[in-house]
């Protein structure tokens, strides 16, 4: 079992004859990207979230339900017992009126086999095109978190990115600076005296 010491906590930050320079920077360079990781991270994740939640509320406000007919027989059999499922959900041409008087048609999802004339759900916006039916609230506050979310992780690997790089270039400075200063050294440790 190997022994080991106890954990330094900030060890970046104590004090050290041997820290350089380029350890001091590199220390700050760490503060600032964690801090900017997770600044970008909360800020852009709550931006989009609540952008999402309230365009997805505008639709539902927006957005009304009107009652179309079924222009043609559905294709298919009707389900047993008259309860369809989703997976019995066929696309048919359904026609129609506007708030504005305007006759629409376009294709919905309706149980299959119903017959021409059927009472259908149709959802529109402003403009009395179709629409999909607005997500409830709880839908909205689950897409809203999983796209904030995204857009988070996203946001925060910008400067994560950035720091790994300026990291690495400090890295290959410090590699360069201990070669030249073992050039400069390391010659001397072969000559003896006596």
């Amino acid at each position: 079992m190997a022994l080991r010491g106890p954990q330094v906590w900030l060890w970046r930050w104590r004090r050290n004859p041997l820290k350089r320079r380029a350890d001091r920077i590199e220390a700050w360079v760490v503060l600032g990207v964690w801090t900017l990781t997770v600044l970008a991270g909360v800020q852009a994740g709550t931006a989009v979230g609540r952008w999402v939640e309230d365009g997805l509320a505008r639709e539902r406000v927006e957005w009304r339900p009107l009652v179309g007919r079924l222009a043609e027989r559905a294709p298919g059999t009707p389900a047993e017992g008259g309860a369809a499922s989703r997976a019995d959900q066929v696309w048919a041409r359904a026609t129609w009126t506007a708030v504005d008087g305007s006759s629409h048609s376009g294709q919905l999802r309706v149980p299959a086999g119903s017959p021409a004339g059927t009472p259908v759900t149709v959802w529109t916006d402003r403009e009395g095109r179709q629409v999909t039916r607005p997500f409830t609230p709880a839908q909205a506050r689950v897409r809203a978190g999983l796209l904030g979310g995204a857009a988070g992780l996203a946001a925060a690997a910008v400067p994560l990115v950035g720091g790994r790089a300026l990291r690495g270039r400090l890295e290959r400075r410090r590699i360069d600076q201990w070669d030249a200063e073992w050039s400069r050294f390391g010659p001397m440790w072969g000559r003896t005296t006596g």
